[in-house]
Formats: structure tokens, C-alpha cells, sequence
């Protein structure tokens, strides 16, 4: 529980995090915003109206996209050559367990998902949820990834919640941080809103934190995680806050998400964002599309963890219902933070079978995954007309991937190509809000040898506190 004497003291441990921090600097000659013209890319816009451009130019000012087109006047801009690259929105991950991103290869044969996690959540020290976040961003950054949903599952005290703020802070990409319960808390203990208020008091009076990158949610247990008065006592809180609110909605039986009492109680609606949702009905999705409630699909970890049912016959059934899916990865011992593998896996699975409830079904397509994993993932967090497409007016989150690489060659249609065979090594620049912070393949924004040496440090206390199959070797 969280009360003022815990409060102070875990602030307290938040300042020392803080000041041990400033990996990455938004002020540095490096990541400063500035006016840059994206010259003769081949530009795929996930913009209806412009569609894709063959060759064409994207002007960038003070963070804004100001043009998209061929021949643009570059006067004043630094030109940034994307002959030979295809320039699109960076990626939305809208699910990703960002505490725990350092624990990526805590899982073993015999020591699965949920083993692993309830072995480590409760070690996990502020400092080393700071560092596993600062990973978590570093690492999207480098596969395209420019905006993400931290969905913070284990916020065990107000230093672990500013310990992942101020990695934002220093992370630079676009942000939902979702406040979330303290893994492993008693099922039929309500969440304490006392810190989700004093968070959004300190950091988001003004609505958004960090230049306007970062703004607030809530992540709740569910019913898989918590008794129904303690569910329904979270859903009042965050409700009466009106703070966007996100829940697991299940992989596999029990059903334990029925639309039709959500929207009675009325709980949906676009600022409420279901993930996995495997057990729906057609009539939970029906009721989804009614009320504009997305869905975030994570598609390794639904065909990992789901026990029972078939989660390409879901999918196809929640595009035929007309429910806007987006693309997500969960946690990193689940499944790579890289949309790439998350659209390839979903291209290649999303198609109807014969004598399966799938048959008949449209199937899955290139634009289909592109859009899942960029304009559908901002509108899933709020933030269609910020990003999420190349389009006069909105932010420049725009990533330039080079189609010459060997694994690319000899070229072919743009959309295809990123889909079927691009991966995070074909990422050559990335923009997040008009600040460069990847360039030539090489992130320029992030001090990467201080990253990876601060979260081996973290995970080889934590492995070492665990014991068992995940003590380090000596």
C-alpha cells in the first residue's frame, strides 16, 4: 500500500535514479529538432489520400511534417538523401511490458512466461526498472518503433513510477505510461490511486509530459488478476479520473470480458483499449465496433499463451466485424519488440482455412498489417492526429529503411518488401517528433554501451536474488 511515510522515502529513491540518469539528451546537437527535407524516397504514407509516392520528398520543421511530395522547395533544410530507401510513419506498439524488458532471456524449458515473472517482479528495485524501460525505448528506436504503449503492470511505489518517467525523459519516443497495480498484490485488494494522482499532478498538469511526448493512462488486472469488487473498484477510479484505461482481456477460456456488460456499465468507448480479447463472441465485437473500442492484437502471445481456441480465426473475424486492430508485442520474454516480425507473423497466419470456422474469411494483406502497426496503433492511444501517418500537419515520427540491403535486393513493390523481408537492420534513420535519433543505422541519441552495461548489471542482481534455474553461473 502506498501511503505518505512510503511516498517520501520512495521519492527519495526516485531523485537518486534521476540523478544517475540523462543517458539520452533532447537538448544535444544530436537530437535537437530542426527543418530537414527527406529527399526522392520512395514514400509509404499509410495516408488514403496520397497512398504510396514512388519518389517524393517530406519536408520537417520544428517537429511538424510540413509537405509530402515531389520536388519540394529545401530552402533552409538540411537534406537528408533517401535514394535507394522507402520512408514511412514509425511503428505503434501498443502493449509492451516495459519494467520487465531486461528479463527477456529469463525464460527457460520447464520455466515459462508466468513462471519467470512471479520468480523476478517482486526484485525489481527502481533503478532497475529505470535501465529496463531506457533498454525497452532504446531498442524500439532502432527497429522504427516511435511511439509505445508502457503498459506498467508492476508499479510497485512512486519511485518505480518517476524511475519510468524519467526514462522516458531520457527515451525521447512517443508515450502512453500506464499506471499500473503492483504485480502479485492481493486479488481482492483494489488499486491505490493516491500515486496515479500525485503522477498526474507533478507530471502531467498540463495534460502531456517531455515536450508534449508523454501522456497518462491506467492499466487494470481484470477479472483473470482480480476479484469483481476490486475490478469494479479500479474501473470507478480510473473512470472518475477520466483517464484512458487498458485491460487484458484474455487469451484463453474463461470469457472473462463481456462486452455487452462493459458497455452497460459503461466502460467502452475509444479511450478504453482491450488487448488479446481471444475468447470475443461476434456479438463482443459487434458491440466494439459500436462503441469505437480498439483492440490491440500481440501476435506472438497470442498463439504462445493462448491454451484454447484459434487466434487467426479471431483476428480475421475482428477485421470482418470492423474492429480497429492494432499491433503490439507484450512483454520481451514473449515475443521482440520489432513490428516487423509482429506484421510478418500476422501476413503470414492471417489467412482463412479450410474446414475451420476461418473458412470464407477475408484474408490478412500487406496495406492491412502496415496500417495495424502505424495509423491504427495512434488512433488506439489517442493520437490519430499526431502521428501514425506521413501527412502535412501531423508530428514527424517518419523512418527511412534502406531497400538496397542484401536481404532487400533487387527491390520490388514498397509494401510488400517492408511486410515480407524488411527487419530492424534495414532501419536507416529514424525521426521521433523531428529529432534524429538513429542515423546511417547507428543510434546517435542513446549511449548504447551505458544501456546494455547498466541492465546486465540489474538483471544479474535479479537473476542472482531469484535463485533457482536463473542464478548466474559463477
Amino acid at each position: 500500500m502506498i501511503n505518505r511515510r512510503t511516498l517520501t522515502k520512495s521519492l527519495g529513491a526516485a531523485l537518486a535514479v534521476s540523478a544517475a540518469g540523462g543517458v539520452a539528451s533532447a537538448g544535444s546537437a544530436d537530437t535537437r529538432r530542426g527543418r530537414y527535407l527527406i529527399r526522392d524516397g520512395a514514400v509509404v504514407t499509410v495516408d488514403k489520400a496520397l497512398g504510396v509516392l514512388p519518389r517524393a520528398d517530406v519536408l520537417i520543421d520544428d517537429g511538424r511534417i510540413l509537405g509530402v511530395g515531389p520536388d519540394l522547395d529545401a530552402r533552409g533544410a538540411k537534406i537528408v538523401d533517401a535514394t535507394g530507401m522507402i520512408v514511412l510513419p514509425g511503428f505503434v506498439n501498443t502493449h509492451h511490458h516495459m519494467w520487465s524488458a531486461l528479463g527477456r532471456n529469463f525464460v527457460a524449458d520447464g520455466f515459462p512466461y508466468f513462471a519467470a515473472k512471479r520468480a523476478t517482479s517482486t526484485l525489481y528495485e527502481a533503478k532497475d526498472v529505470y535501465r529496463s524501460v531506457l533498454l525497452g525505448l532504446a531498442e524500439l528506436a532502432n527497429a522504427g518503433v516511435t511511439t509505445v504503449h508502457n503498459w506498467s503492470n508492476n508499479t510497485r511505489s512512486p519511485a518505480h513510477a518517476d524511475a519510468e518517467l524519467r526514462a522516458h525523459r531520457d527515451g525521447l519516443l512517443r508515450a502512453r505510461f500506464s499506471y499500473g497495480h503492483v504485480d502479485q498484490m492481493p486479488r481482492d485488494l483494489p488499486m491505490d490511486m493516491t500515486d496515479v494522482d500525485r503522477v498526474r499532478q507533478q507530471y502531467f498538469a498540463g495534460g502531456t509530459a517531455f515536450d508534449g511526448l508523454v501522456h497518462l493512462g491506467v492499466c487494470v488486472r481484470g477479472l483473470s488478476q482480480s476479484t469483481e469488487p476490486a475490478f469494479f473498484a479500479d474501473m470507478d477510479a480510473v473512470l472518475a479520473r477520466g483517464l484512458p484505461v487498458a485491460i487484458h482481456a484474455g487469451q484463453s477460456p474463461p470469457r472473462t470480458v463481456d462486452a455487452a456488460d462493459y458497455e452497460r456499465r459503461g466502460w467502452l468507448g475509444p479511450k478504453t483499449l482491450l488487448c488479446h480479447y481471444v475468447t470475443a463472441l461476434d456479438s463482443d465485437m459487434e458491440i466494439m465496433v459500436r462503441t469505437g473500442t480498439p483492440l490491440s492484437w500481440s501476435p506472438h502471445s497470442e498463439f504462445r499463451l493462448g491454451s484454447a481456441g484459434d487466434p487467426r480465426d479471431t483476428l480475421l473475424r475482428f477485421r470482418r466485424a470492423g474492429v480497429p486492430v492494432s499491433l503490439s508485442s507484450d512483454a520481451t520474454s514473449i515475443a521482440p519488440s520489432d513490428m516487423f516480425e509482429a506484421m510478418r507473423l500476422v501476413w503470414n497466419t492471417g489467412i482463412p482455412w479450410a474446414g475451420t470456422p476461418s473458412a470464407g474469411l477475408p484474408e490478412v494483406g500487406f496495406r492491412d498489417v502496415l496500417e495495424m502497426a502505424t495509423l491504427n496503433g495512434a488512433r488506439a492511444l489517442g493520437l490519430g492526429d499526431v502521428t501514425g501517418s506521413i501527412t502535412a500537419g501531423k508530428r514527424a515520427d517518419v523512418i527511412l529503411v534502406r531497400a538496397n540491403d542484401i536481404n532487400l535486393a533487387p527491390g520490388g513493390l514498397f509494401e510488400t518488401t517492408l511486410v515480407q523481408a524488411a527487419t530492424a537492420a534495414n532501419v536507416d534513420t529514424v525521426f521521433s517528433d523531428g529529432r534524429i535519433i538513429k542515423r546511417g543505422g547507428r543510434l546517435v541519441a542513446y549511449d548504447v554501451d551505458r544501456i546494455v552495461r547498466d541492465a546486465r548489471t540489474s538483471s544479474l542482481r535479479i537473476r542472482t536474488s531469484a535463485g533457482g534455474i536463473l542464478t548466474p553461473p559463477s
